[in-house]
C-alpha cells in the first residue's frame, strides 16, 4: 500500500518490546522536515504534521506498559571504561544524571575491556546475538563497517545535529548511506613536547619531520642523562602489539608516501620502497631514543612515562589534553606543548575518536535515541565553548592538525601548516577490517622486535591481505594534505 502523503518524511522507529516513559523529543515533525508542499495552503501542512504524530503514537502505543516504572537505558561505552582523562565541563557520569533529570530516563553503564580489538569483539558479540542491552553503543570510527548490519541508521532522525558536522566527518561513520553513528568526540594524533627543555638546548620550534625528531630526541636524551637523569628517554610511544600500532604504523608510512595499507580503489599497497622505509627507521629507535621496552607499551604506559618526565617527546591524541577537564595526571602540564606528528613528504595524524550508536535490538530506542541527541548536543555546545575560550595556561601550541579548528586562534604557529588527518581503511573493508588490522599489525610488531627484516615483512604482509580480502596489488596512492577543507582524508 502506498505511504499516505501526511506521514511522508516521518521516521518510524522499529519497535521491539515493551516500553514507557515515552519521549517525543527525537521525532520532530516540521514542514521541512516532512517534505509536504502546499503552497498558499499553510493549514494542510499544520494537519499533515498532526495526523503524522498520532499516527506514529497509534503504531507505538500498542505495546506501551501502563506502568510507571522508569525507563533505564544500557550505555556500552569504551571511552567510561577505558579513558584517559576526564572529559568536559562535567564529569561523564554527572551528565548522565543532568540527561537523568531532564527526562527520567535512567541511564547505566556497561564494563569494557581495555584494547580497541577486544572491545570490538565484545560489541560484535552482543549485536549478534540480538540482546536487549546494551541499548547505545560507543562505536569506534573503524567499528562502522563490521558493526552496520546490527545498528539503526540514525540519519533520518538527527538531520538538525548532522548539518553542523563536517561532511567528510560523518561520512567516516556511513556504510553504503546508512549512518551507523552520530559523530561524538573526534580525536586526532599528535606530539606532545616539553617546550621548556627545547628551549633549554636551543629550540625555536619543536620537529617538523622525523629528521628533526631524532636529532632533538637524541640530544636533549644524552643532555638530561648527563644532569643525573639515568632513565631519561627522547621519545615514548605505544608499541604493543594492538590497535594503536596501526595508527603509529600508519602515521610513519604514510607520511613518507608509504601509502594507507589498502587504498581507496581496493589496492593493497602496503609492500612498497616507502613503507619499508618507514617501518625500518622506527625500529631504529628502539634502544637509541626509545626504550627497549617501547614493544610492550600500551597507551597508558607511554603517557606514565611522559607524565612522570621521562621524556623529551611523546606521541599521544589531542583528546589527551583537550577533552580534559583539568588534566591533573599531567605533574608537567605547565611545561609542555602539542604540536602535529612529524612527516616526511607530508604531515599526517590518525582519524580516531568514537560516535555514539543504537542497536536494532533496543527495547528502548527511542530513549536510546533522546540520549544520543543529549550527548552530541551537549558536546556541540562544549566545542563552542572551547573555541571562544581563552588559551590553556603554560600550555604551547604549535601548527595543530587541520581539524582541531576549535583551538586555531592560539595556535602559535601557522594552523595551515599542520598535519592533515588520515583514516584507517576499516571502511574500505569493512568485516573484514580486524583480520587487516591484526595482520599488519603482527608484521610491523615482528619488524620492531627484530624477529623479521622489513622487506620479509611487507611481503609476507601483502601476501596475507590478498587472502584475507581478495584484492589485487598496486603501488600507494598519494593523499591529500591539510589544504582541502576539513584535512579529512575519507575513502
Amino acid at each position: 500500500m502506498p505511504c499516505c502523503p501526511a506521514t511522508a518524511g516521518v521516521a518510524v522507529l522499529p519497535v521491539h518490546g515493551d516500553r514507557s516513559n515515552w519521549s517525543w523529543g527525537i521525532l520532530k515533525v516540521s514542514n521541512r522536515k516532512m517534505d509536504v508542499v502546499l503552497p498558499g495552503r499553510p493549514g494542510w501542512t499544520k494537519f499533515a504534521g498532526i495526523v503524522g504524530i498520532s499516527l506514529l503514537s497509534l503504531g507505538l502505543n500498542g505495546s506501551r506498559p501502563s506502568s510507571d516504572e522508569p525507563v533505564t537505558i544500557m550505555f556500552l561505552d569504551p571511552e567510561w571504561s577505558h579513558d584517559l582523562s576526564e572529559r568536559s565541563v562535567l564529569p561523564p557520569d554527572e551528565r548522565l544524571q543532568e540527561f537523568t533529570r531532564q527526562t527520567g530516563i535512567r541511564v547505566e553503564h556497561v564494563p569494557a575491556p581495555e584494547s580497541g580489538l577486544d572491545q570490538l569483539g565484545q560489541a560484535r558479540e552482543l549485536l549478534r546475538k540480538g540482546s536487549s542491552s546494551p541499548d547505545v553503543y560507543g562505536i569506534d570510527v573503524i567499528w562502522p563497517g563490521i558493526l552496520s548490519e546490527d545498528l539503526i541508521d540514525l540519519k533520518p532522525y538527527f538531520a538538525a545535529e548532522l548539518s553542523s558536522e563536517d561532511p567528510d566527518l560523518v561520512a567516516s561513520y556511513a556504510v553504503k548511506g546508512k549512518l551507523v553513528a552520530v559523530p561524538y568526540h573526534t580525536n586526532v594524533g599528535v606530539l606532545f613536547y616539553r617546550a621548556d627543555l627545547l628551549q633549554q638546548y636551543g629550540y625555536q620550534a619543536p620537529p617538523r619531520d622525523w629528521d628533526q625528531l631524532e636529532k632533538m630526541a637524541a640530544r636533549i636524551q644524552q643532555g638530561q642523562r648527563a644532569k643525573g637523569q639515568k632513565d631519561f628517554w627522547g621519545f615514548v610511544w605505544p608499541g604493543a602489539d594492538g590497535e594503536n600500532l596501526t595508527c603509529n604504523g600508519l602515521e610513519w608510512q604514510v607520511s613518507e608516501g608509504g601509502g594507507r595499507i589498502i587504498e581507496a580503489d581496493d589496492t593493497i599497497s602496503v609492500n612498497n620502497p616507502n613503507a619499508i622505509r618507514a617501518w625500518k627507521r622506527a625500529a631504529h629507535w628502539i634502544g637509541w631514543i626509545s626504550p627497549p621496552t617501547v614493544i610492550s607499551y600500551q597507551e597508558w604506559d607511554a603517557k606514565n612515562v611522559w607524565n612522570s618526565g621521562g621524556a623529551a617527546f611523546w606521541r599521544g591524541w589531542a583528546s589527551d589534553y583537550f577533552l580534559s577537564q583539568e588534566p591533573n595526571w599531567l605533574t608537567i602540564r605547565d611545561r609542555i606543548g602539542i604540536t602535529s606528528v612529524p612527516g616526511g613528504t607530508v604531515r599526517v595524524g590518525i582519524l580516531g575518536g568514537f560516535g555514539l550508536g543504537v542497536s536494532r535490538s533496543s527495547a528502548h530506542p527511542v530513549e536510546a535515541m533522546e540520549l544520543v541527541r543529549f550527548l552530541v548536543r551537549r558536546e556541540t555546545q562544549l566545542e563552542t565553548v572551547r573555541s571562544r575560550s581563552e588559551p590553556p595556561k603554560g600550555l604551547e601550541l604549535n601548527e595543530l592538525p587541520a581539524i582541531l579548528k576549535a583551538y586555531s586562534h592560539f595556535d602559535i604557529g601557522k594552523h595551515q601548516n599542520g598535519s592533515g588527518v588520515v583514516s584507517r581503511p576499516s571502511s574500505i573493508t569493512e568485516r573484514k577490517y580486524e583480520d587487516v588490522a591484526r595482520a599488519y599489525i603482527r608484521a610491523v610488531h615482528s619488524v620492531l622486535t627484530g624477529k623479521t627484516r622489513a622487506p620479509e615483512a611487507a611481503a609476507g604482509l601483502e601476501k596475507e591481505l590478498v587472502g584475507i580480502t581478495g584484492f589485487k596489488t598496486g603501488p600507494p596512492s598519494q593523499i591529500r594534505g591539510p589544504g582541502n577543507k576539513s584535512g579529512v582524508e575519507v575513502p
